[in-house]
């Protein structure tokens, strides 16, 4: 039986009012790291809503939740508080879920006859753990190698801004940038590995602030150990 196996087995036969050892069945699996799915889990009519509809249901819920806090809304500081989180969330942190938002990617012809591979790396990387929807903070690294046509650079950092937008998983992330790349430059030359910190790694549970996680994606002739050792040199990981 699998890790993933055994812990829907016990959560399905051993549980007692939807917990397991105390805990809630689908706590237990955020809390052990699990991914349903290599795409961000959407409803067919999350886009039937416009945006100033969403921020206005997400504003008045949050209201709500710090209302249940007992938080004082008539206080100057958080009155205003509902509705930049319901700003933040639709139209920031979160925008990578809307394709409209999806950068517009030209490829150019590789007139140069460029053969190495290109590397982007300290990439910027801010996105939110789906489990928690606490931050994400860390670099990723992306390197591919053309076969007839390239990219502006700036292009990669958006392609990695746009999946990170969104509750993630680490693991799917790398994955969706890769994927991406490999279909708008139609090369399966294409490596992604991301370093980054999970505040609620550091900020609850556990509470270690000293640690990262590293997560990888090769493809291609990036599978060959010497041209991935040539990328992690350039990296420096």
């Amino acid at each position: 039986m699998s890790y993933r196996e055994e812990i829907i087995y016990t959560s399905v036969n051993h549980k007692k009012n939807g917990k397991v050892n105390g805990q809630n069945k689908h706590e237990l699996i955020g809390d052990n790291h699990i991914a349903t799915s290599m795409d961000t889990p959407m409803r067919n009519d999350a886009f039937e809503l416009s945006d100033e509809r969403k921020m206005a249901i997400i504003e008045d819920k949050f209201r709500d939740i710090m209302k249940t806090m007992g938080l004082d809304l008539n206080d100057d500081s958080l009155k205003g508080t509902p509705h930049r989180v319901a700003k933040m969330f639709v139209q920031e942190i979160f925008s990578g879920l809307n394709p409209a938002n999806k950068p517009k990617i030209s490829v150019f012809e590789n007139k140069f006859n460029y053969g190495e591979m290109l590397v982007e790396r300290n990439i910027n990387l801010n996105s939110t753990c789906e489990h928690h929807f606490l931050p994400i903070v860390g670099k990723a690294h992306v390197a591919y190698i053309s076969s007839r046509e390239v990219i502006g650079l700036s292009k990669i950092n958006r392609i990695v801004d746009y999946f990170a937008r969104r509750p993630q998983v680490q693991e799917r992330l790398t994955v969706q940038i890769a994927n991406e790349l490999k279909t708008i430059l139609k090369t399966d030359d294409v490596a992604v590995v991301i370093d980054a910190k999970h505040m609620c790694v550091s900020s609850r549970g556990i509470q270690d602030e000293s640690s990262s996680t590293v997560t990888a994606e090769y493809s291609g002739k990036f599978k060959d150990k010497s041209v991935r050792e040539e990328f992690l040199r350039y990296i420096e990981l």
